[in-house]
């Protein structure tokens, strides 16, 4: 099926889709998986190269254990040579419900009756920021429903409205938004917000399937969804994530899908996705969806090791909709960012008592509902570096600057002092005495593994001036 302008009726040529889902098919359908093959494209990978979409189908499509196991190894190798041992967490806060949208996988869409709506308040939205403050988080995303009650300018007072709530020691650092695209002036509105990364996902780049399962308001429109970012890039947003929702079409032709925006940005504007994220189908209230295309845990882990080959620079976000035992295996893999402490119900964090989950309150069910401290209790006993970090995005580390450190492996000199920061904040603000006593060991290894004298050694007197009560230090 080859994709042409005329047969979606699309009126903006320089705004065509990218996705020729003809070529993509035919990748897929012509590449062999030989192990000559295969060893050549992780070597590739293992020398931080971008793999482009024939290389990577050349992964999607092997079937031998022992080539699945090498993939699985070679992520592994990589995600420590470019991450180490940090994962970064963050949490999501759910601003308002309602939408325009039909997606028939969604709980928010339209047509749902059992959904319950509501926005919160400005009080409210400070409350629940407050709670999450309490509990040691510096990092956020805000989601908003598709609707025309949240326009640019409500966006972006929300994100003014987070950044000015402080309690005690919590301060949100970073503001990340997922929401719906928006034109170019909608973009600069928010720009000038300071919003971290503004997240769009295409959800499926199967033009069929896409619009088997958005029947109704402007998501509809496959092509102006796609080109969303092209529009935050050219507002200004350099810092913009992508993902599709796996389980509406085949996996493998998504993933080729997600390498093949990736290079389109890179193309474009010499800077790909800051993150890219793979969402797995969950239930929710009132949905229409069938399991033809349903992902199992093998090919969901298999998905996360090809996505860190492909993609060595990009950060990968792994969700509270996946159980504990999934998270822990694939953290592994690649995957750099996780949500801790998750509540999606809109107002769920400012409450005292639990709150029963509810599908008709929420957009999709979460299967890890641990505590933030919970999360970080396990990372820790798994030798992983807990971060809360946001100097890059602060310092104006984002875009082609980021690439510009990243890229060569500089980027590795600041994130692991700064993780071992932010993880010192945490554990002397908000920290149990079982968890503060892992943290050290862990801070106390980080050190030691820091070749310079002279960092190793400045970052002990910044982590004592933490300790007597400064905060926000970074490099």
């Amino acid at each position: 099926m080859k994709f042409t302008p005329e047969k979606y009726k699309i009126k903006d040529e320089s705004m065509v889709s990218f996705i020729d889902p003809e070529e993509i098919e035919d990748i897929l359908a012509s590449i062999k998986s030989t192990t000559e093959d295969v060893d050549r494209v992780i070597q590739k990978s293992l020398n931080k190269q971008r793999l482009n979409l024939q290389e990577v189908a050349i992964l999607v499509n092997a079937t031998d254990p022992e080539h699945i196991n090498k993939i699985k190894a070679a992520a592994r190798e990589l995600k420590k040579r470019v991450y180490g041992k940090r994962i970064v967490l963050f949490a999501p806060l759910y601003v308002g419900n309602y939408c325009s949208n039909n997606c028939k996988y969604c709980g928010f869409r339209s047509s749902n009756k059992h959904a319950i709506r509501k926005t919160l308040s400005n009080e409210e939205l400070i409350q629940n920021v407050e709670a999450l403050e309490e509990n040691g988080q510096k990092r956020l995303i805000l989601v908003y429903g598709e609707h025309k009650t949240y326009t640019p300018e409500y966006i972006a007072d929300t994100v003014r409205t987070v950044y000015n709530v402080k309690k005690g020691n919590g301060e949100i650092r970073r503001v990340n938004i997922n929401a719906a695209p928006l034109d170019i002036e909608g973009f600069k509105i928010v720009k000038e917000a300071e919003i971290g990364t503004y997240q769009v996902f295409q959800e499926t780049y199967c033009p069929e399937a896409y619009a088997k399962y958005h029947v109704g308001g402007k998501k509809a429109d496959y092509n102006y969804r796609l080109t969303a970012l092209d529009r935050a890039m050219e507002a200004g947003i350099d810092d913009v994530g992508i993902g599709a929702l796996f389980g509406l079409y085949d996996w493998r032709y998504e993933l080729l899908g997600l390498v093949r925006h990736v290079n389109h940005l890179e193309a474009c504007y010499n800077v790909g996705p800051h993150t890219i994220s793979f969402p797995r189908l969950q239930d929710a209230s009132d949905i229409d969806v069938d399991d033809t295309y349903f992902v199992k845990d093998e090919d969901f882990v298999k998905i996360i090791a090809i996505l860190r080959l492909a993609v060595p620079y990009t950060g990968m976000i792994l969700t509270a909709r996946e159980t504990k035992a999934i998270r822990q295996e694939v953290l592994q893999y690649g995957c750099s960012q996780i949500d801790a402490g998750t509540k999606i119900e809109l107002g769920a964090y400012a409450e005292e008592a639990a709150i029963n989950q509810s599908l008709d309150k929420e957009q999709f069910h979460i299967q890890d509902d641990r505590s933030l401290n919970d999360v970080i209790d396990e990372l820790l006993e798994d030798d992983f570096l807990p971060s809360f970090c946001t100097a890059c995005y602060r310092l104006g580390r984002t875009g082609e600057h980021f690439m510009e450190f990243s890229v060569p492996g500089f980027i590795k000199r600041h994130c692991g002092p700064n993780a071992i920061m932010t993880l010192a904040e945490y554990l002397e603000d908000y920290a149990p005495d079982k968890t503060k006593e892992k943290g050290w060991k862990i801070i106390k290894k980080n050190l030691g593994e820091i070749n310079s004298f002279r960092q190793r050694e400045e970052l002990k007197g910044r982590i004592e001036r933490i300790k007597s009560g400064e905060r926000d230090l970074y490099y």
